[in-house]
């Protein structure tokens, strides 16, 4: 699961500067953008790209989760990018208010294992913040329904030197066959933010 950690994590640290210039279908790793809807059939997901936002160059999320791990790196013993790392659709307003979302092979060996996980990882993320002199405060984890499936779900809200708050982030996650499925929505603005969490919440998903 470190896919979405390291995005979560070099969201606050990069400024996405590249949008998708090429076709969209070359932006993605895996699904098809067709109408402006992004669909993927090995998770069963299809959610609509906002109108007037842009596809996120797929280079540039790679970027992202290449700074990532090696800033995680340096806080637990992460590996670097995942051979299995699939990045899924990603699309911005501007470089503060961005929808990431990934996908990797997880392999559950016993039972609570993705879920000890993900607590785990936002832990991580908590001490990543604190060693980089961020400070970040976290909300409770909860689940949340998206289509009639519980999400694992929780909020950053990170702070500037002065106090004041420069970024938000909203973490989505959950096992869908046989993949660890991340959203990440990064907003510092509510009307962009809205418009991403409408575009998310109404996505439909069909599991197989």
């Amino acid at each position: 699961m470190k896919h979405i950690l390291s995005l979560i994590f070099c969201a606050l640290l990069l400024s996405l500067s590249s949008c998708g210039d090429a076709p969209p279908n070359s932006q993605v790793d895996e699904g098809e953008i067709e109408n402006n809807t992004y669909s993927n059939q090995e998770i069963g997901w299809t959610i609509k790209i906002p109108k007037g936002w842009s596809v996120v160059a797929k280079d540039k999320v790679e970027e992202f989760e290449q700074k990532g791990s090696k800033a995680m790196g340096e806080v637990a013993d992460i590996e670097g990018t995942s051979k299995g790392l699939r990045h899924l659709i990603s699309f911005q307003k501007n470089s503060h208010n961005i929808f990431m979302s990934t996908s990797e092979p997880f392999k559950i060996e016993y039972e609570g294992e993705w879920e000890k996980s993900n607590e785990a990882l936002k832990n991580l993320m908590l001490s990543a913040f604190k060693q980089q002199g961020i400070r970040v405060v976290a909300s409770q984890t909860k689940t949340e329904k998206i289509d009639e499936l519980d999400f694992i779900t929780y909020n950053f809200t990170i702070y500037g030197p002065k106090g004041n708050v420069i970024l938000k982030q909203d973490i989505y996650s959950r096992y869908i066959n046989g993949f660890d499925v991340g959203v990440n929505i990064n907003y510092n603005n509510e009307s962009y933010k809205n418009k991403m969490m409408q575009a998310w919440k109404q996505s439909k998903f069909k599991i197989r």
